[in-house]
């Protein structure tokens, strides 16, 4: 079947060049002899030992664009290069040649490495800031593990401490407002679920360690009434012994939300669950409100 397809394929191209003019049929062929030249010329200097003309063939490719082929020629021409003077050049180039193929994860780690050991290259301060975009480029979004967001956040405050006149210092904070604000959301994201979840008791925990971690978090309206509906539920379905414990800290969580938040848009809810509490605790909740 295979064999069959492939003399069909033939065919079709042959009557294909045929109809072509003659000029095109003679620039076609010129084309392809060319190719088969170029990667036969390729293929001769990666099993070559002459590592000058690697390097002045790995810029020359990186130049055209071809990122693939300089990165491979870099690669072979960095070991033996280390300690001479174009050693830092091929490292820095080496670097960028996967930043160009989108090969973050790679390219930072070159990066990363060039600026330890070439701290006086002219490359130092250029390499440093790309290893954090790196980084910065890894940092997925809020729903995932955000590992990567936090190596980026320190690696881009030790660039600014490095080079505090920078002129990429003011793109690196607009990078630390977002990852800061990609932590908040991964936080807001966590808590909430075990709420969605109707896990009052982690729901508790985690809306609380979420303020703390991030006091001024944009979500902190809503995680303030999450806690009083969390602190209301619980206490509902905690055993009797327990629940005026837990109704009581329902109303100390609405008394802080209504504090911050009189005009909420979830006022009127949060005063139910306050009434309720309230009810239940009776003539405890006037004692401690005397006291």
């Amino acid at each position: 079947m295979f064999q069959l397809l492939y003399i069909i394929n033939c065919c079709k191209f042959a009557r294909y060049f045929k109809s072509m003019k003659i000029i095109h049929r003679i620039g076609f062929i010129s084309l392809i002899v060319l190719l088969m030249c170029s990667c036969q010329g390729y293929e001769k200097l990666l099993k070559s030992n002459d590592y000058k003309k690697k390097y002045r063939e790995a810029m020359r490719y990186y130049k055209k664009g071809d990122y693939t082929r300089a990165s491979t020629l870099f690669d072979q021409c960095a070991p033996v290069m280390r300690g001479t003077n174009q050693a830092d050049t091929v490292y820095f180039y080496q670097a960028l040649s996967y930043f160009k193929q989108s090969d973050y994860i790679l390219s930072g780690h070159y990066f990363r490495a060039f600026s330890t050991t070439y701290g006086g290259s002219p490359f130092a301060e250029e390499s440093a800031y790309m290893g954090t975009y790196c980084y910065y480029l890894t940092s997925p979004r809020p729903e995932l593990d955000q590992t990567n967001t936090v190596q980026a956040l320190q690696a881009i405050q030790l660039f600014l401490i490095r080079y505090p006149e920078s002129s990429r210092a003011d793109e690196c904070r607009n990078y630390i407002d977002e990852l800061r604000n990609k932590l908040v959301e991964k936080s807001y994201i966590s808590a909430k679920l075990y709420f969605d979840l109707d896990d009052y008791k982690a729901s508790i925990v985690a809306l609380n360690n979420s303020l703390i971690q991030y006091p001024e978090s944009k979500y902190r309206e809503e995680i303030l009434f999450m806690l009083v509906k969390s602190s209301y539920l619980y206490a509902e379905g905690s055993i009797k012994s327990k629940q005026k414990d837990r109704y009581q800290q329902a109303v100390d969580e609405y008394y802080t939300f209504a504090a911050e938040f009189p005009q909420s848009k979830y006022t009127k809810d949060a005063k139910h669950f306050y009434d309720e509490s309230v009810r239940v605790l009776g003539e405890d909740i006037v004692e401690k409100e005397e006291n």
